[in-house]
């Protein structure tokens, strides 16, 4: 069996992104096969065609890109339980595309995964609306779980018109939070004005958002456009702050579908989104890196 995705022979530009017809192979032990119906981009995609990660396995290449995809099932292995065709499920991570490479990913009409790595979602959810939230979603959901209780409590966001961002202020307000979001060009935080703080941003940033907690306030850092490279006031640790973190790269299949759970519970309001075709993967890569775009970037095939 045949399908179309996006195929990337080396690293680069954009333009490295060309969409080609590649071989399924026959499902192996506690597999089902997906009909992609939206996969989300996500910054990792482009650090990674960029060549700024590096694919963990040898050889590299082809590489077809995407952390996540939402798709209906119609292939299921023998001896697979709880999982029949025409299910609604969605799954990112644990070695989907990414880093760990260890599937094609998301950019595809079909995705091959284990069955163990998926999350339901009822039939009727609209795919690219859940899509939109995805991986986002759960990235924010796990990074505020580690604030603790948000009830009352001022939150700063950074990259508050990001993906992850804008998923974790409609969050955190659900959860009853004061919440301060932070986009390119917005002023530093004042200090000692925040409880907590969600950060998708560090880099040059990181030394107010520490000035802006109070005593005994946390900070979880979720990810690090402004880069890795940050300084720190030793002495600001004696306000008893905590300092923290949550990557994807822990997720496994019991913490996505418990995420996925509470996102649906939520009934979050409309994600920002753009939704493309599968063959203009270069043109959102593109879209993205010029920061051009609010929310996220779905493609369908």
């Amino acid at each position: 069996m045949k399908s179309r995705a996006v195929v990337m022979r080396r690293t680069g530009p954009p333009e490295v992104l060309t969409v080609e017809e590649i071989d399924l192979p026959p499902l192996g032990a506690g597999e089902i096969r997906l009909r992609a119906l939206a996969s989300a981009v996500n910054h990792s995609d482009l650090q990674i065609r960029a060549g700024n990660w590096l694919i963990r396995r040898d050889p590299k290449f082809p590489y077809v890109p995407g952390l996540e995809v939402v798709g209906d099932v119609v292939e299921v292995a023998d001896g697979v339980e709880g999982i029949r065709t025409g299910d609604r499920v969605w799954t990112m991570m644990q070695g989907f595309g990414g880093v760990r490479a260890e599937r094609n990913g998301g950019y595809a009409e079909h995705a091959t995964v284990a069955a163990s790595a998926v999350a339901p979602l009822p039939r009727d959810t609209d795919p690219i609306a859940f899509a939109a939230v995805g991986l986002a979603g759960v990235t924010a959901y796990q990074g505020l779980q580690k604030l603790g209780t948000l009830t009352g409590r001022t939150l700063i966001v950074t990259g508050s018109a990001g993906g992850v961002g804008s998923v974790a202020m409609m969050l955190a307000r659900a959860a009853g939070a004061n919440v301060v979001g932070l986009e390119r060009g917005s002023p530093p935080p004042r200090p000692k004005s925040a409880d907590a703080v969600l950060d998708t941003v560090a880099g040059p940033l990181f030394p107010a958002l520490i000035a802006s907690l109070r005593h005994g306030g946390i900070y979880c850092l979720v990810g690090a456009v402004g880069g890795g490279e940050v300084q720190l006031d030793a002495w600001s640790l004696l306000d008893a702050l905590t300092i923290t973190g949550y990557s994807t790269e822990d997720l496994d299949g019991d913490d996505l579908r418990t995420a996925t759970s509470a996102l649906l519970a939520l009934r979050l309001p409309p994600v920002p989104h753009t939704v493309l075709p599968l063959g203009e993967a270069v043109r959102a890569h593109a879209l993205l890196e010029r920061r051009e775009l609010k929310g996220r970037v779905v493609l369908v095939p």
